[in-house]
């Protein structure tokens, strides 16, 4: 572990413009009025929150947040898999709503020089079993179980889609609710927060 002292001030503008488009993103997916608004919109919002995420991720104590958790696969869907999506949706942004988001290996790989993230995450993956979870929102008194999949014919060349490894209404929920649990660690104070439980 580095032994900089973190925020340094710099840091401080970085992490108020971050934390608080992340909440606000956050506040607005989380609601079941959002999941009734046209896919375009919803598509909009959740390729920001993803994208924001992992601008957040750029600040070292995030990293040792997520390397200090034991629990299993917790950096594997906390960094890698919320990585995978967010470079998806970067560098494919050729699609209007989740449900259409696709990719081949020959597309990932086209123009590139070099294994890029999306193949090596996916090529390491390939065929690796579910990863199960539940997550509880209090406000409707609700507890949802999810399951993240891995492509089984990414490298033979098949069309993987994104629906089929994250479901986009419960797949976004859940991603946004882990994803705080891991920033939540670097609030000190966080007023009129909605209380949200996740479990394996």
């Amino acid at each position: 572990m580095s032994e900089s002292i973190h925020p340094k001030p710099d840091e401080v503008e970085f992490l108020n413009l971050s934390f608080n488009r992340f909440l606000d993103l956050f506040g607005e997916i989380m609601p079941d009025t959002f999941w009734e608004k046209p896919p375009y919109h919803r598509f909009s919002k959740t390729k920001d929150i993803f994208a924001v995420y992992s601008e957040i991720l750029k600040y070292p104590p995030m990293q040792w947040v997520i390397d200090a958790n034991k629990r299993p696969n917790h950096s594997d869907v906390g960094r890698d898999l919320f990585n995978l999506v967010r470079h998806i949706l970067v560098h494919f942004p050729f699609f209007e709503k989740w449900d259409d988001v696709w990719i081949t290996q020959s597309l990932v790989n086209l123009y590139s020089t070099r294994p890029k993230f999306i193949d090596k995450f996916l090529s390491e993956n390939e065929g690796r079993d579910k990863l199960k979870y539940r997550f509880w929102e209090e406000k409707q008194k609700r507890m949802t179980y999810i399951s993240v999949a891995f492509p089984k014919d990414y490298t033979s060349g098949g069309k993987i889609f994104l629906k089929d490894i994250l479901p986009e209404k419960d797949g976004v929920k859940f991603s946004a609710i882990f994803m705080w649990g891991i920033l939540r660690v670097q609030v000190e104070e966080i007023k009129g927060e909605e209380h949200t439980a996740l479990g394996v």
